[in-house]
């Protein structure tokens, strides 16, 4: 017996050398470049046979049809989860379990976010959404035809890893794509367009309720299809990334991509000239930042600004904001309301959500970050706390639960109207203060804070941790419903008090600065409460053609710059010499 175990042990290590060997063979053929996706030769060719549309607009919302689908599926979850057909078909999921269905989704977006830069760095922009649709579609599928909690998890899981895909490529797309002016704008989009499919499906879930048997969530879920099919058709006509163009040496089809999309095919547009003399610095930073790694996010310059970037999508889950969306059936029956009323009172909030996310479009470039993130912050608790008081002073127990829901263990009874009614204004009020704030505010601070090579690493790892927040969030929540009831606010409260105070200390002001003095910034280390006023001191240096440029090569005024040809002949010199032999 102890030879026949000594002899498979021995063949064991036998083969994991061998094993070994062989990768060590394979690398040097480039299969570790396979494995990673770098170095590939991709042209997609099929994306050339369709015609481009190259309206900034237009590019913008098609990209951020995946927040749309972000959106749809978190009210997917919150439309269905006090219907009597989800809850009798599904076999009255307990708190845990549901909290389980519902973290299905961020769970599979945070795998779909780490893995999808692999694609889009390798085979484009287009092809990320393209993944993100084919995800998101089969989810969908899933989802409906879902025979159990099991395959529901599944299909929510699938979803979520094309919601990843899209959260994580459609921002990025849409800043490589816009013209600096309205790049702000244009990647707002995207947090628009899931605060419109949170609506959106709420209302068709809402309208779904009334169909007898399980095609009340069958249809809901089956119309998930629509926007994975619209992206997935529309994204033929886009018009690829000019800087992923750049970055695999296709700068006359980079050119050609900026001079439609800016200036209608003007070439020789000033603005088109800044732009490629832009994107030639990010290529060679790029080249430069290949080794960058994620460790390197934690080294003594880079680390104050990650921390500040890790607590602002940390923030922007503990701020109680997703209890609201996922859960919000259940803040309405602790008020007291049943049935349909359920539903159109909780429709309201996600209206107000839509609306108060259009101002806040151009409010933090003209407001500023500090003062609007701050504000938020103060009338966020404020609101959290008069929720957790009105219910601690007004509710009455409900041991076996309220309307058949065990999760659901206080309510307010009826006549104690008013202070219902003052649980619904401050969840709607609670709305109209993070919309415009925490809601949009957070995706643009994160991409302004980092430096060019800090940028990408920097980026995906605080979406990753906003998404672990997520699912972190959608598994605890229902538990802390049914075990603390209205101390559940009382923790968000206290989370939306000390994330004010961390900004107020730590979150530097960044409207109105270039990136390179942000990054001067960080470098001087100004306390973060006066950095509004400060005015960082860059170094100016001039190229051979009396161009000033920046600290990174940035060309400051394009009105004086030379002819577009030689700089696209500057820019692929500085590149060529740059790769080395």
């Amino acid at each position: 017996m102890k030879n026949h175990v000594r002899y498979c042990f021995s063949r064991c290590i036998q083969f994991i050398t061998t094993s070994i060997n062989s990768l060590s063979i394979f690398d040097t053929m480039g299969f570790k470049d396979t494995i990673l996706f770098r170095n590939v030769d991709y042209h997609g060719r099929l994306y050339d046979k369709f015609p481009k549309v190259y309206n900034v607009y237009v590019i913008g919302l098609v990209a951020c049809i995946s927040g749309f689908m972000f959106g749809f599926d978190i009210s997917s979850m919150s439309s269905m989860i006090g219907t009597s057909h989800y809850q009798e078909y599904f076999n009255h999921p307990s708190s845990t379990a549901q909290g389980g269905i519902t973290a299905s989704m961020a769970g599979g977006s945070f795998l779909g976010s780490l893995i999808s830069p692999n694609f889009s760095d390798a085979y484009g922009r287009r092809f990320s959404l393209h993944m993100c649709a084919t995800f998101w579609m089969i989810g969908a599928i899933l989802q409906c035809a879902s025979q159990n909690q099991a395959m529901l998890i599944v299909g929510r899981v699938v979803s979520g890893v094309g919601v990843g895909f899209g959260s994580s490529i459609a921002p990025v797309y849409c800043s490589e794509v816009a013209p600096p002016k309205i790049r702000g704008t244009i990647c707002g989009l995207f947090q628009l367009c899931v605060t419109v499919g949170i609506m959106v499906l709420f209302y068709i879930g809402f309208g779904c309720s009334y169909i007898n048997g399980t095609a009340a969530f069958r249809v809901t879920w089956g119309i998930q299809l629509v926007p994975g099919l619209v992206l997935l058709t529309a994204t033929f006509f886009l018009p690829e990334s000019p800087r992923w163009l750049a970055n695999n040496n296709r700068w006359e089809e980079a050119y050609e991509v900026i001079s439609n999309v800016t200036a209608h095919g003007n070439k020789d547009d000033s603005n088109v000239q800044f732009q490629l003399q832009e994107i030639k610095e990010q290529v060679l930073i790029d080249q430069q930042a290949v080794n960058f790694s994620y460790k390197h996010l934690f080294r003594k310059k880079t680390i104050q600004k990650t921390l500040v970037g890790i607590s602002a999508q940390m923030w922007q889950q503990l701020c109680g904001m997703n209890v609201m969306m996922y859960y919000i059936v259940y803040i309405f029956r602790m008020a007291g309301y049943t049935g349909s009323n359920v539903l159109v009172s909780g429709s309201i909030q996600y209206v107000l959500n839509v609306v108060m996310t259009i101002p806040a479009l151009v409010l933090v470039d003209k407001i500023g970050r500090r003062p609007v993130l701050i504000t938020g912050g103060i009338f966020m608790f404020i609101w959290l706390f008069v929720v957790a008081g009105l219910l601690a002073t007004y509710s009455v127990p409900e041991p076996d639960g309220f309307d058949g829901d065990r999760t659901v263990t206080i309510s307010i009874p009826t006549y104690n109207a008013p202070a219902a009614r003052g649980v619904i204004a401050a969840c709607y009020l609670f709305v109209c203060s993070f919309a415009p704030t925490w809601g949009i505010g957070i995706w643009i601070y994160c991409s302004e804070i980092f430096n060019n090579m800090e940028r990408a690493k920097g980026s995906a790892l605080c979406a990753a941790v906003n998404w672990a927040f997520n699912f972190a969030l959608a598994m605890f929540v229902p538990d802390a419903f049914q075990n603390i009831s209205w101390r559940t606010y009382i923790i968000f409260g206290v989370f939306s008090f000390v994330m004010t105070v961390q900004t107020f200390f730590m979150f530097p002001e960044t409207k109105g600065k270039t990136l390179e003095e942000i990054d001067q910034m960080w470098a001087d280390k100004v306390p973060a409460w006066k950095t509004a006023s400060h005015v960082p001191v860059l170094p100016i240096v001039e190229d051979e053609y009396g161009n000033k440029l920046g600290v990174n090569g940035t060309v400051q005024h394009v009105e004086d710059a030379k002819p577009q040809s030689e700089l696209v002949e500057k820019m692929e010199s500085a590149r060529d010499s740059s790769s080395g032999p």
